[in-house]
């Protein structure tokens, strides 16, 4: 065995010549330039610090697949757990000289490698992310940091749900080292702090909040790509859809396409709800098994291309034809939304001059016209959700809502949700709309990404008539013998 673990570790050395990764992530350079931002954001005499997201257990001893957290991923790159990173205001003197960030990272480890794939390690994490002072984790707890010495200590608060594993400097060791260090001993959120206390745990978020609620063009080109992989899933899955199809087989043929363009996740739970499914504005269960071709159907799906991920919806008829009923709420949503798109700009703000102003302002018009509701001003829950939100690394991302600004990305997505049951005509339930379409704000206005999948009904209704690649698509049937 012995022998085993040294050609496995070997074998392994050279990371990036081993790993066939793809070659457009983005740079160490991206990375290095946000820590850089940070850095002049934060206070005077200040230190920062992030943790890596935990491992989330699934099952007995199966995990769910790895998610690192997005401000560790937005400023360093690192796709590993166990992981906290360190960025101080003003250089600092160690053995190896002056530094102004560290980071304490998982070691390589070849029985662990041999399981769980290739750790960058140490020096991969020099080589390849441009880290200045790079340590194993389980150095953090002898590492001679004197954080009393500070006038802040920025951190996000701790949400208690680490496991603590039997591996040193795991996660719930950094976090625990970390606590021990700092004086922190107030489980859960620090309602007040004591004025004696450095503890920070409002600024930072508000600093990540600006930095990445604006992209960079190198941002932008990965979020296109999430975006132009997500409108070819719909835009296929409309020439494919056919009465009889499961929600899971619709939802299937989205992620398929989704990892056939190499985007390795979903960015949220994908949705795929038909008739009055639709109406459950989380709905992720996707287990119809037989979709109505009296039915429509909600897709909200968003592929993620790395990390980066869109949210996309479409709404559309199973039989490929909007009834009278539909077709006047669909048109009445894309209404709405098109007005609000159109009024995208920097200085707007999305809840009080595209939502209240204009989205909510048609919608309540239309549903009077159509003896939905008798007033605009009537209270109901057929639009229950806000207009939109950013996007990025998280599928509702960070970013400031107050005013539109150049280089945001935003969603804007309207709906109306009639479930049974509900205080209007009966031919008006189970009709489900929300259009979603993803919006760059540019200088003078606004670009629509996501315009590869058609909104307009007619639209729709003509590409669900054109032939499918999936047609010919048949797979053995489970109860033949």
């Amino acid at each position: 065995m012995k022998y085993l673990l040294i050609g496995v570790a070997a074998l392994s050395f050279r990371f990036i010549d081993a790993q066939n990764l793809p070659t457009d992530f983005l740079t160490k350079e991206f990375h290095k330039e946000r820590r850089e931002l940070v850095r002049a954001k934060m206070p005077a005499n200040s230190v920062a610090v992030f943790f890596a997201n935990p491992v989330r257990n699934r099952s007995n001893d199966v995990d769910f697949i790895y998610h690192q957290d997005p401000n560790f991923l937005y400023l360093t790159g690192y796709r590993e757990p166990d992981a906290v990173l360190l960025l101080f205001k003003e250089p600092q003197q160690g053995p190896a000289g002056s530094y102004t960030e560290i980071v304490f990272i998982q070691p390589r480890n070849a029985m662990a490698e041999l399981w769980n794939g290739r750790r960058l390690g140490v020096e991969g994490v020099k080589e390849t992310l441009a880290l200045q002072a790079v340590f194993n984790n389980s150095e953090f707890k002898s590492y001679n940091i004197d954080f009393s010495a500070f006038s802040k200590v920025l951190f996000y608060d701790f949400q208690n749900d680490v496991r603590n594993t039997a591996t040193e400097g795991d996660l719930y060791d950094l976090i625990s080292w970390f606590k021990q260090k700092v004086g922190y001993k107030i489980e859960g959120t620090i309602e007040i702090e004591p004025k004696t206390s450095n503890i920070d745990l409002r600024t930072l978020d508000q600093i990540m909040t600006d930095l990445r609620g604006i992209k960079t063009p190198d941002e932008l080109e990965l979020l296109r790509k999430a975006v132009d992989i997500s409108c070819i899933a719909q835009t296929e899955v409309m020439k494919a859809m056919r009465p009889g199809m499961s929600e899971l087989e619709v939802q299937g043929l989205h992620e398929f396409i989704f990892k056939k363009y190499q985007a390795e996740y979903e960015g949220y739970p994908s949705i795929v709800g038909a008739g009055n499914n639709g109406c459950i504005l989380h709905y992720v269960e996707n287990y119809k098994p037989a979709i109505s071709s009296t039915e429509m159907i909600l897709m909200d799906l968003g592929a993620e291309y790395h990390g980066y991920t869109a949210d996309v919806t479409r709404t559309i008829p199973i039989d490929g034809k909007f009834s009278s009923e539909e077709k006047a709420i669909y048109d009445l949503v894309y209404k709405a939304q098109e007005a609000a798109i159109q009024a995208c700009k920097p200085g707007i703000n999305i809840a009080r001059d595209l939502d209240q102003a204009i989205a909510r302002k048609i919608i309540n018009e239309g549903l009077v016209a159509l003896g939905i509701i008798k007033n605009v001003n009537d209270k109901h829950l057929y639009y229950p959700h806000g207009l939109g939100h950013h996007i990025g690394l998280d599928v509702h991302d960070k970013g400031n809502y107050a005013a539109l600004e150049e280089n945001m990305a935003i969603t804007i997505e309207p709906g109306i949700y009639i479930p049974e049951g509900s205080p209007c005509d009966k031919k008006w339930w189970g009709i489900a709309v929300r259009i979603e379409d993803d919006v760059l704000i540019t200088k003078d206005g606004f670009e629509l990404l996501s315009d590869k999948a058609p909104r307009r009904s007619e639209e729709i209704e003509k590409l669900m008539a054109e032939p499918s690649i999936f047609d010919n698509f048949v797979l053995p049937s489970l109860d033949k013998k």
